[in-house]
């Protein structure tokens, strides 16, 4: 039974009359706008519901409610109700004790348009103000890093990242971005003076400790000039970087008072970065830092308010640096991935349809999948199991993490017939469960940040034995797998499938996506892009074609004033 189907769910308002009983609220939303109310001395019901629909939106990604644009019926006088109350500042230079803002027929909780102005107004000024750089030295190290005129928008990005304040690189999974950020440093500390303090940064662990290991990695692979002159990076999550402050989760050691000291702040799987977090960051540059964005703003955006990386790429007249070539996979994947992208449903589904080695679809005869229509994917299950466990028994840590990374199941939902929970139990059904506390070969994914083990959550391994009658759990790429006692582990579950948010990021040989009905709210075509392009080889949708074009055709509009005319 779901919340909607049950009355009495802990979410469902109740003792809620008027204007208020009318709206798809939640009791959170309910009582935020009362209390606002209570406390500022308004209760004016269009005020509550204006108040409550901005909270409904936050909770659902957006920075922002646009009242015109909501599917509640306006009440009578509601704009001018909103904007003479006494909890809503109005316009831009309205009141600075407020709880909401309003502003352009956008209604805001403060702090928010707050945050976005502070957003807005930090990129414009980078923008606005030319970097120091040696052209002699810049032009050289650009033909140096990039000789080939075929990488045209590689060298762009060396030139920009040199002369601009800001530069934001986008582009596909494997497009190349992280090989290109290794040479932009290298270009950096050519063009602006040796000595640059860089600081590599992630909005999470595992995004941080992969991107430290792959621009080192490339740095490698560099003359021995540029090997000296970057060094050996390190990364860090943006909360570490920023310092942590006791009894706050929401304010940092470095701000605008007390500014990093990095010249050269570079901020990978910037998609996922929250406004709130991006704010905190821009105010603790300092203005002559160079801050470089990286990530794709067609992937999933944050799970927090703000789709920041997106609403930039749209808005700036300028920095922005498009690398369109993709090397993870081959044309049969990429033509799919493009076609979700840019919203072309009957391409997509053509090419599903066509089938061939690198894509397939298995479309439900019901609604209720059937043992035919998942026998291709526990083929993939049991397959990958097999070699798990073969590994594992030999103590083969890295032929265990290559089988791990050959298949993944991946969903959109965590819970119900088309969640996580129902499929990694089918999962285990299929394969079985081992014997002991750590079975040889079961996958395992950590929930939770660790320092200690220097584990991060989303980070997954692989339990082998250690050659002396024990067992470890493998972590890390296959060509230096790390080996973890199980009494050392942080909170670890089983890791049979995950969600399509989960696995932002990673990379599969195979991906088998299992899809909700049409009717489910979590499609999007950002979902179906971000599980489409974690695959190297191959990719298979289970679903119906009403589901892919739902989800296709419903791109994530999160309401925001960033890509707006300043």
């Amino acid at each position: 039974m779901t919340v909607a189907d049950d009355p009495y769910a802990a979410s469902v308002p109740w003792r809620v009359t008027g204007l208020l009983a009318d709206a798809d609220l939640t009791a959170a939303d309910v009582h935020v706008a009362r209390r606002l109310g209570a406390i500022g001395g308004d209760d004016d019901e269009r005020v509550l519901l204006a108040a409550a629909l901005a909270v409904q939106a936050l909770r659902a990604g957006s920075v922002c409610v646009v009242l015109d644009e909501t599917s509640v019926p306006q009440p009578d006088g509601w704009h001018d109700a909103i904007r003479r109350s006494p909890l809503v500042a109005d316009g831009p230079d309205g009141p600075a004790d407020r709880p909401l803002r309003w502003v352009d027929g956008r209604l805001y909780l403060d702090r928010y348009w707050r945050d976005e102005q502070t957003v807005r107004e930090a990129m414009h000024d980078r923008l606005a103000r030319t970097a120091a750089a040696d052209p002699v030295a810049l032009t050289s190290a650009v033909d140096r890093l990039y000789p080939s005129a075929t990488d045209a928008a590689q060298r762009e990005a060396l030139r920009t990242a040199a002369t601009s304040h800001l530069m934001v690189l986008t582009g596909g999974p494997g497009t190349g971005k992280t090989t290109t950020v290794a040479r932009l440093v290298a270009a950096l500390q050519a063009a602006a003076g040796p000595g640059l303090r860089v600081a590599l940064a992630a909005p999470t662990g595992k995004a941080a400790a992969r991107l430290q290991e792959s621009v080192n990695a490339e740095v490698a692979l560099l003359g021995p000039a540029d090997v000296d002159a970057v060094g050996s990076l390190r990364a860090t999550t943006l909360h570490r970087l920023l310092g942590w402050r006791p009894g706050t989760t929401t304010r940092f050691r470095h701000d605008r008072l007390r500014r990093l000291p990095h010249d050269v702040v570079v901020v990978d799987e910037s998609s996922m970065v929250s406004l709130p977090l991006m704010a905190r960051l821009v105010e603790a540059l300092r203005p002559t830092a160079r801050l470089v964005l990286v990530g794709d703003p067609d992937q999933l955006a944050s799970v927090e308010a703000g789709a920041v990386l997106g609403d930039l790429v749209a808005a700036l007249p300028r920095g922005v640096v498009r690398l369109t070539q993709a090397h993870r996979y081959g044309p049969a994947l990429g033509a799919l991935a493009e076609a979700i992208r840019l919203g072309d449903a009957e391409t997509a589904v053509a090419l599903l349809r066509s089938g061939d080695a690198h894509r397939s679809w298995v479309e439900p005869a019901a609604e209720r999948l059937s043992p035919q229509d998942v026998a291709g994917l526990r083929a993939d299950v049991e397959a990958g199991a097999d070699a798990l466990v073969a590994a594992a028994r030999a103590g083969d840590a890295p032929a265990a993490l290559r089988a791990l990374g050959s298949h993944r199941l991946l969903l959109a939902h965590r819970e119900g017939p088309f969640g996580v929970a129902h499929w990694a139990a089918t999962a285990e059904s299929w394969i079985g469960t081992g014997a002991g506390q750590w079975p040889l070969g079961r996958p395992l994914l950590v929930t939770q940040n660790d320092r200690a083990s220097g584990l991060y959550n989303g980070d997954t391994g692989v339990v082998v034995a250690d050659g002396t009658g024990g067992v470890a759990v493998a972590f890390g790429e296959p060509d230096d797998p790390r080996l973890v006692r199980p009494y050392r582990l942080p909170a670890v579950q089983p890791v049979h499938a995950m969600t399509v948010h989960r696995g932002q990021g990673s990379q599969f040989a195979r991906v088998t996506l299992l899809l909700p009905p049409a009717t489910s709210p979590l499609l999007s075509r950002e979902l179906l892009y971000t599980a489409v392009t974690r695959a190297r080889e191959h990719v298979r949708v289970i679903g119906t074609e009403d589901a892919i074009r739902a989800a296709i055709e419903r791109p994530v509009r999160r309401a925001s004033g960033l890509r707006e005319a300043r």
